[in-house]
């Protein structure tokens, strides 16, 4: 019969493809996977993986039947979840994504607002980028998020835009911050950017490839780092300019890089923020709330849509 168990030593499987590393992951002997796996092909008739080399590699029968997988694991785990959040609020743990950025706008004041209603309960905040909290989300392992998107439209997520905060080009020199930076403009601009690990798929650098591509330019960026702090210092060294959303400008620039100021893209562009959760999720009590609280001050901070 098949079971949660073997579909979670197969979507470990699928994801490392590598018995030792789904193992590992999962912290079971390697033979126990290698058993669990063997017992779904079984159950199923069907051969999941091919061994290649040390590893394996997932047959195309494999691949129908991940999604599948995943949301099986994700709905025991939203039951698992029901059931505990029912009993009550009081206690326990409760798990919500936000993007990273989410510290320079009100993830404190959340993490805050929860314990003062509920000072028996643990907290946990996750994330440190939008695409890694909405792949833990397709996964079962988050009930719901606030991340950056560019879509509202996302297979087996439902998507609900709360606000939206403006972009900014920020600038060390006074000169260049006399009108709005146009596509042209930007262009010509030695840019330090953040998120480079995530540079294909971040909000933001989708917004502004976008902005460019309909003007006939391209991105063109001087220096590559991970922290929208280290780009915000380092604009205020003077090394080149960036394009930050405004929040985080408003938050950094004072502590930072007090002498550094901004203005807007002509036209303007926005990133924007949404509420995100498996279609057809029911969500507990502590989910809900987590929505309310992180919608409130996100929307206190930035434009509400």
């Amino acid at each position: 019969m098949l079971s949660l168990h073997q579909l979670r030593c197969f979507l470990a499987t699928y994801e490392h493809g590598s018995l030792t590393a789904a193992a590992e992951e999962l912290g079971y002997a390697q033979p126990s996977v290698s058993e669990q796996v063997r017992g779904l092909e079984k159950t199923l008739g069907v051969p999941l993986f091919r061994r290649v080399g040390r590893g394996v590699v997932p047959t195309t029968l494999a691949d129908t039947l991940r999604p599948y997988a995943e949301q099986a694991i994700a709905a025991a785990e939203e039951a698992r979840r029901a059931v505990q959040s029912a009993v009550s609020l009081e206690s326990g743990t409760i798990r919500f994504g936000m993007f990273g950025a989410a510290r320079l706008y009100a993830g404190a004041q959340i993490v805050a607002d929860v314990l003062e209603r509920y000072p028996g309960v643990r907290v946990e905040l996750i994330g440190q980028h939008s695409n890694e909290v909405q792949e833990q989300l397709r996964r079962g392992h988050l009930e719901a998020a606030m991340i950056a998107v560019t879509s509202v439209e996302s297979e087996g997520m439902t998507v609900i835009p709360v606000a939206r905060d403006e972009l900014v080009y920020i600038s060390a020199d006074p000169e260049r911050l006399t009108s709005p930076v146009t596509a042209a403009r930007l262009a010509k601009t030695s840019l330090i950017m953040p998120e480079t690990t995530w540079r294909s798929s971040d909000s933001v650098r989708i917004v502004l490839r976008r902005f460019l591509h309909e003007a006939g330019h391209n991105p063109q960026t001087r220096v590559e780092v991970e922290e929208v702090e280290t780009a915000v210092d380092l604009v205020g060294r003077g090394f080149g300019d960036s394009v930050i959303p405004r929040g985080g400008a408003d938050q950094l620039i004072p502590q930072m890089a007090p002498h550094v100021g901004y203005v807007s893209l002509r036209p303007k562009q926005y990133d924007v923020m949404a509420i995100v959760h498996r279609t057809g999720a029911v969500l507990s009590p502590a989910a809900k709330l987590m929505i309310e609280l992180a919608t409130k001050h996100i929307q206190s901070i930035a434009e509400p849509v």
